[in-house]
């Protein structure tokens, strides 16, 4: 059958002629495209725990493979999976190599009533299963826009993507600068200092600086927080380098603060978004009539039940068994786009919304707080 637009262009009749003349194709091209997709962006992996390893006192890495040992699907350094446990997710940064597909390091750290995190700390072993998402995000390196030297300001387990990129440059020869300027609460909080300070010292292109906020007394590198002074003792100017962020959500503020005083543009800035916000009702947008422990009611497939206003959607509906697909829980990956049928929700800043999404009433759940008594399609 001809396409309707296919009078718009020159030749195409001798195109559709020739089209016509082909012998019929038997391939099933759709079943073959299917497994291509799903073999390297699978929706749900089911992993094994390859073995454990106790970081620090906070902080433990899982080692995962596929159960019959073939390769993982494929990512790019800086990039995380979901982790499925307990009727929720959260996402967590592969910190291994993609040069070695055979498996995925996630390193997790505990955190004060973490549900996951402390979850996982606590109760998975060594030959357990763990269900992830295939590897998402986009706080990669793109040599395009990034170029060739770069910045790194980490705080916390944010480290994790910071090493990736950095076993990455060192595994492939990749011929970049890449200086991590890594803060951390104590010396013994320091996450991978062991085979940080090895492969920058094995290698003249990597650099890394620990800045310690709370030392011991044998700590004698910097003290403090990443002051934007600390910053640029330390990485010098930063010209038009690219400066990645990652860490706790406080650090997000305090680092694009403090390198707006250093004059440092925002497009050379890179965050990893990690998670909602920690008090919705700071952002200039917040309602001001709208009172965070107040109770309104959400409905979605056919039932209801009351949530506090300051309490993301996508928490309250996974709480009553609800489970939209979700993956960042922090506005990024659109995974959990919800219609706004009747009601009000605030959408947090760091919701990527499209443009068309609030004239539909979409919003992404995991950053989006009912302000009123709101009717969802999930």
């Amino acid at each position: 059958m001809k396409h309707p637009l296919a009078p718009l262009f020159d030749g195409h009749d001798d195109v559709q002629a020739e089209i016509d003349r082909r012998p019929a194709d038997p391939a099933d091209h759709a079943t073959a495209t299917r497994r291509l997709l799903d073999a390297h962006h699978p929706a749900r992996l089911t992993l094994t725990v390859s073995a454990v390893v106790a970081e620090t006192p906070t902080a433990v890495t899982f080692r995962l493979r596929r159960p019959d040992g073939t390769d993982l699907p494929p990512f790019l350094a800086g990039q995380y999976v979901a982790v499925h446990a307990d009727g929720t997710s959260r996402p967590y940064a592969i910190s291994s190599s993609p040069a070695r597909p055979d498996h995925w390091d996630l390193t997790v750290r505990r955190v004060p009533g973490g549900r996951i995190s402390n979850h996982l700390a606590d109760t998975v072993r060594t030959g357990d299963t763990l269900t992830t998402s295939g590897p998402l995000g986009t706080f990669h390196h793109n040599p395009l826009f990034h170029g060739d030297d770069v910045v790194f300001l980490a705080g916390g387990s944010g480290v994790a993507p910071a090493l990736s990129m950095i076993r990455d440059i060192v595994d492939h020869g990749i011929a970049r600068r890449f200086h991590l300027l890594y803060g951390s609460r104590s010396d013994g909080d320091i996450l991978f200092r062991d085979e940080l300070d090895a492969l920058a010292a094995d290698h003249p292109r990597i650099r890394v600086d620990h800045v310690v906020a709370d030392p011991g007394p044998r700590w004698a590198g910097p003290t403090g927080l990443l002051t934007s002074g600390l910053v640029h003792a330390l990485a010098g100017p930063l010209d038009g380098r690219m400066v990645y962020v990652c860490g706790p959500q406080a650090l997000y503020p305090y680092a694009l603060a403090r390198l707006a005083e250093l004059g440092h543009p925002a497009r050379r800035i890179r965050f990893e978004a990690n998670g909602a916000p920690a008090d919705p009702t700071a952002q200039p947008h917040w309602p001001a009539d709208a009172a965070p422990d107040a109770e309104v009611t959400v409905t979605a497939r056919g039932r209801s039940f009351r949530t506090r206003s300051g309490r993301p959607l996508l928490d309250a509906l996974e709480d009553e068994g609800v489970r939209p697909e979700a993956a960042c829980r922090s506005g990024e990956c659109g995974l959990c786009r919800v219609r706004v049928v009747k009601g009000t929700v605030h959408t947090a800043e760091e919701g990527r919304l499209r443009l068309s999404d609030t004239r539909f009433g979409y919003t992404h759940a995991c950053v989006a707080y009912p302000v009123t008594d709101v009717e969802l399609d999930v």
